[in-house]
């Protein structure tokens, strides 16, 4: 029996791929660099709006929250990723910060998924109910990412 593949952990390419994604995406649409991105931890990037205050959005290393979370993407998804299986690709999740934090919520159902060689990187909508668009963060217990 073959060897199941497991996703990119994207937690252990230490961030570079979301941040770099994020470059070409400005690119690619020719908009000036609108977001200074921070490593907050392993599993956590926060992303600031250039020339304006407070939080932009929170991305998140989706297997510090679930392990075995298993992104499967579609046949097209892939081939405009340039890869031919889910698990050649990296993942974040994002997180909508509420206040109290322990509201917060995080949308598993549709990931960033990043090809880290090419850089490319699509919002995906996984076709599976295993996920949810507002998993509340709080189920996931005292985890690095808990901080969200």
């Amino acid at each position: 029996m073959a060897k199941k593949k497991t996703p990119v952990k994207s937690g252990e390419l230490d961030g570079k791929e979301f941040f770099a994604a994020i470059e070409e995406i400005e690119k690619e649409r020719n908009i000036p660099q609108s977001y200074m991105l921070e490593k907050i931890t392993q599993a956590l990037i926060a992303a600031y709006k250039r020339n304006h205050e407070g939080l932009a959005f929170v991305a998140m290393n989706p297997f510090a929250l679930l392990p075995d979370y298993g992104p499967v993407l579609q046949s097209h998804e892939l081939e405009e990723l340039a890869v031919r299986d889910s698990t050649e690709l990296a993942f974040y999740v994002l997180c909508v910060v509420k206040n109290p934090v322990a509201d917060s919520t995080v949308n598993l159902k549709c990931p960033v998924a990043i090809n880290p060689d090419t850089r490319a990187a699509r919002q995906v909508i996984l076709e599976t109910d295993l996920y949810e668009m507002r998993h509340p963060l709080a189920e996931f217990g005292k985890k690095e990412a808990a901080p969200c």
